[in-house]
């Protein structure tokens, strides 16, 4: 068998490619698939039958009462806000050490990652400063 000249090594390697995403593409399709049928489902064996009640607003079991608006104070969303800040600090801590403990990345990464820390500890102190992190 003659050996594929230099011309179909990338029509090979382009094969391959596209078969790969071939793949996720034709599972997407099956999973958009699945939900479209399971909506679809739902919506030919459901009962319609509306009343006034049903057609209410409903929070929690209890009929609503007053407005629809309410005021929230925004400082929990910056309690919210600082959670998910040091949350996916965490997050990015675990690969660190991972690549921190193989050889030759020990110094580069140690540098990086006080440099990561330095930010995190200059937006605690812009909050702390800002007067975020006191409960009123």
């Amino acid at each position: 068998m003659p050996e594929p000249t230099v011309r179909a090594v990338p029509a090979v390697l382009a094969a391959d490619y596209f078969q790969s995403y071939s793949v996720v593409g034709l599972l997407a399709l099956i999973g958009v698939l699945f939900v479209a049928v399971a909506f679809g489902a739902g919506r030919l064996l459901r009962p319609v039958v509306p009343t006034p009640e049903k057609l209410l607003t409903y929070e929690c079991g209890v009929d609503p009462v007053g407005e629809g608006w309410a005021h929230t104070q925004v400082r929990y969303y910056v309690y919210a806000f600082l959670y998910v800040i040091f949350a996916v600090d965490s997050i990015f801590l675990f690969p660190w050490a991972t690549v921190f403990a193989a050889p030759g990345y020990g110094a580069t990464t140690l540098v990086e990652m006080f440099v990561f820390l330095g930010f995190l500890a200059v937006g605690l102190l812009y909050a702390y400063k800002k007067g975020v992190l006191t409960w009123t």
